[in-house]
């Protein structure tokens, strides 16, 4: 009897847990599940090295040397994207930083070189030569999506006639925008 009792018990609490769900739905023969992401932009950087030494071998009254490896990273993920980097530059000087003892930027010319596309599909272009005295381009791109392109540009000094022997020390800037 007791079998009985349990049965009919088991039986009633199945029941009702078919009536509280219904009945299963019937399954489709396909589904569609709608999904979504997001990519987040970067940023637009710059990193260069933080000191060169530029041989001072004097040629023809000229020293030249590399100026270190120069790269810009482009995260912003821009269907057009686009950037320019330039560079310029103060005096070179020693000393008090007298007429004797400056190189001025106009006698130091940039030349940005061959370029190197470091990741991405970028088109780079480098800019013409010239003196650091006023903002100069370095390197012109255009891309579609993150990217980053690198080169190592090269200084020829032009040295004054009166220019005195000493550590010359002047700082080459580079931005992008």
């Amino acid at each position: 009897m007791r079998t009985r009792i349990l049965a009919v018990a088991a039986a009633t609490v199945l029941a009702v847990a078919a009536a509280a769900t219904g009945s299963p739905a019937a399954a489709a023969p396909t589904g569609d599940t709608t999904a979504t992401f997001t990519i987040e932009a970067g940023t637009l950087d710059v990193v260069v090295p933080a000191t060169a030494t530029i041989d001072p071998t004097v040629v023809d009254g000229t020293i030249t040397g590399a100026l270190g490896t120069v790269t810009v990273t482009d995260g912003r993920g821009e269907l057009s994207a686009a950037w320019t980097a330039t560079a310029s530059a103060t005096d070179f000087t020693t000393g008090g930083g007298t007429a004797s003892e400056t190189v001025p930027a106009s006698s130091v010319v940039y030349t940005t070189g061959s370029t190197t596309v470091v990741s991405g599909e970028p088109t780079a272009t480098p800019g013409a030569p010239g003196p650091l005295s006023e903002p100069l381009t370095a390197v012109g791109v255009t891309a579609v999506g993150s990217n980053a392109v690198s080169w190592n540009p090269t200084l020829e000094i032009t040295l004054p006639d009166a220019l005195v022997a000493g550590t010359y020390t002047g700082t080459v800037t580079h931005s992008v925008a």
